[in-house]
């Protein structure tokens, strides 16, 4: 008799670490969340990781924690240096073991990438991220730290942390000592790979002896630093061997330095993209290895495992967009799973400028203890109402599931055949790719919850009356977004002149353009759609890139003989000729995301599009687009014509949001209509931002 029941998931098996039973492969990998660095966010902090591990991750590490003052990664950041800093953490580990979860502590050093003026690392060098230069530790100090890295172990363990996680990796201090290009020292700690290794080594000697027997000892090794001058990989083998001997239970892998000029955490990085550097040390070590890096689905994860690759999987950002990743192992259906689409909006972006982590796909994320993004709960019958929410783009369809979930009678309308709105558009651009299955996900979803979609269907004011004129709904959303702005060029429309489009009627492809493109207005979409123009004519629309096509373009090799795991960049043929212009004066992208904007200027450049700021648009002509641009003088203008087949608008949005005006007219109520989203505000198009108002429209 055969059994139909599926196959367990590797995933779900426990394992066993230093007497410690993890009860599945999931590993909650350190991210700075924001809430780290003040006692009064400690509470929200662990509600946060209380979240997860009630979600069932099997171990959580957090985000990291300065050894001393002046490694914090910020002045004012998160602390685990005195008795003080250990007490006000039991408000963490209490909550997340009292929900059944295991919590290590990731200690680190930023060194060189300290934001203050009293930087150390192993050599006098300075970041490119940086303004100043790093002070060389001397031996004292060597020792000093070695030491502090130890008490900071022990206040772990007497804060409650099940153990620690010590950071080697991402070009921080620890990391600094291991690769060439920063540590130049001749003496003890330097000169050879041995030596280089030496302080990290006596780090992790240290903390062991601090945590005692049964306290887990996790070390992030990089396993590609994608500088040059890095280690090779001979030498990333050695260090993790080191670390081994040094008394570490696990190794999570890293990837890269934060000065990296390879992407490797945005959403057109390959999924898995650096799996056989992690496979590599998982064969040269005899302890549990955590594959992290861009392993964003159970799929993924699963395939890692599988393959030998690591021994657990680490998720950062996926477990930002969904808290119960691990109860959607095993359960097909895109309603299942809130996928991390690796954005960047609400995360990474927001570290970067100090603000709270979240997340564009959940935006509850970092504000569990907010009541107004708390979970949605059933309400009374008498309290349910019948809404009608206009639009299914991101905010139409966040809007309508957490209405749904609260057990409102829901019917959200779509005038097009699909639903969308602009993630329908940007599916279709070169590396967001991901942004397809978020979409599938939003749409499952709220029909899963009980959501009346009815798409191809024009909503008009008569649409949401009853047949004798009364309102139909006791409350009506309209989030049905933007529409792009519309420019009048003169000339535009007369014979033999370039054809202008809206941007959306291009990426959509609608439209087809012809060799020679002129790009009006460079913000976020002006850069989308001169990628989506110039890319070669094999790299298609809405299909990720193969990764040996993508190490290829960024000069990625898997060598291990190759130090830093750099190598030259393959040259790439652009499909057309495109200039991208702007009215501002200032940079073409500097207003794009901190994370992510240095990415799309190198694509830019890569693919050879030309950019003009200062630009003022003058007329259309058989010759082509007219413009003028800054001279040499302060008020000197000179004109260019610019010999164009197509000009392509991007110069911004407006609100779809007259239906809410001819509601109140036609008898609703003026409390009983709200625009969300796009239609509220269409500045700066902004999905997370319009999931956030989504979200905190709709309370019980």
């Amino acid at each position: 008799m055969t059994s139909s029941a599926p196959p367990a998931s590797p995933l779900l098996e426990p394992i066993t670490v230093r007497g410690t039973t993890l009860p599945n492969r999931v590993v909650m990998a350190s991210m700075h969340l924001g809430l780290e660095d003040r006692v009064e966010d400690l509470g929200a902090l662990a509600a946060f990781y209380a979240e997860r591990a009630v979600g069932g991750v099997g171990l959580i590490v957090t985000g990291g924690l300065g050894v001393t003052p002046e490694g914090a990664v910020a002045p004012g950041a998160g602390l685990l240096a005195t008795e003080e800093d250990a007490r006000a953490h039991r408000t963490v580990t209490d909550a997340v073991h009292a929900a059944g979860g295991r919590i290590l502590a990731q200690l680190l050093h930023t060194g060189r990438y300290a934001r203050g003026a009293d930087l150390v690392s192993a050599s006098a060098t300075r970041a490119p991220i940086s303004r100043h230069t790093a002070h060389a530790l001397t031996v004292g100090e060597i020792a000093e730290l070695v030491a502090a890295y130890a008490r900071s172990a022990a206040l772990a363990r007497s804060a409650g942390y099940d153990g620690v996680e010590v950071m080697a990796s991402e070009g921080y201090l620890l990391n600094q000592f291991l690769a060439p290009a920063t540590n130049r020292r001749t003496d003890a700690y330097g000169g050879d790979a041995a030596r280089r290794r030496r302080f990290p080594q006596e780090v992790v000697a240290a903390v062991r002896g601090a945590l005692g027997e049964d306290g887990l000892l996790s070390v992030r090794t990089s396993v590609t630093d994608l500088v040059a001058d890095g280690q090779d990989g001979e030498e990333v083998l050695a260090a993790a061997a080191a670390f081994e001997a040094a008394g570490a239970d696990l190794l999570m892998t890293g990837v890269g330095w934060h000065e990296s000029r390879v992407p490797t955490v945005l959403t057109s990085v390959p999924r898995a993209a650096f799996l056989d550097a992690t496979a590599r040390v998982r064969a040269a070590v005899g302890i549990p290895v955590i594959a992290a890096n861009r392993l964003t689905t159970p799929a993924d994860a699963e395939a890692a495992l599988t393959a030998g690759a690591a021994d657990l999987v680490g998720l950062a950002r996926p477990l930002l967009a969904d808290p119960d990743w691990v109860r959607s192992i095993g359960r097909p259906g895109a309603e299942h799973l809130t996928p991390c689409i690796a954005c960047n909006q609400a995360c990474l972006d927001h570290v970067m400028v100090g603000r709270p982590v979240s997340c564009l796909m959940n935006p509850r994320a970092g504000r569990e203890t907010d009541p107004r993004y708390a979970r949605p709960v059933p309400v009374a019958l008498g309290r349910r109402r019948r809404i009608a929410v206009v639009g299914a783009g991101p905010a139409g369809l966040t809007a309508a599931h957490r209405a749904a979930g609260f057990g409102h009678d829901v019917v959200l309308y779509e005038a097009a055949d699909e639903v969308g709105g602009q993630f329908r558009l940007a599916r279709r651009i070169p590396g967001k790719e991901e942004f397809a299955p978020a979409l599938e996900h939003l749409r499952a979803r709220a029909v899963a919850a009980g959501v009346d979609l009815r798409t191809g269907t024009a909503v008009t004011v008569d649409t949401l009356l009853t047949d004798d004129g009364a309102p139909a709904f006791d409350e009506v959303l309209v989030t049905a977004g933007v529409r792009p702005r519309a420019v009048d060029l003169p000339g535009m429309g007369e014979p033999g002149v370039p054809a202008v489009h809206a941007y959306d009627d291009v990426v959509a492809g609608r439209v087809s353009c012809g060799p020679r493109v002129a790009v009006v207005g460079a913000g976020g979409v002006g850069v989308d759609v001169a990628q989506l123009l110039a890319a070669p004519e094999g790299e298609r629309p809405g299909e990720p890139e193969p990764i040996t096509a993508w190490r290829a373009r960024w000069g990625v090799t898997d060598d291990p003989s190759v130090r830093g795991g750099l190598t030259e960049r393959a040259p790439r043929t652009p499909a057309r000729e495109v200039v991208l212009l702007q009215r501002s004066p200032e940079p073409i992208g500097s207003r794009l995301r901190p994370t992510s904007g240095w990415v799309h200027r190198a694509e830019l450049a890569a693919l050879g599009v030309e950019r003009m700021s200062g630009v003022a648009y003058e007329r259309l002509s058989e010759d082509g687009l007219h413009i003028t641009v800054p001279g040499d003088g302060p008020d000197e203008r000179v004109p260019r014509v610019l010999d164009v087949t197509d000009v392509v608008v991007c110069a911004g949005q407006e609100p779809e949001a007259g239906l809410a005006g001819d509601l109140v007219a036609a008898g609703y109520l003026a409390g009983a209509v709200r625009t969300v989203g796009g239609a509220e505000d269409a500045r700066e198009l902004d999905a997370y931002r319009a999931m956030d108002a989504a979200v905190r429209a709709v309370t019980g």
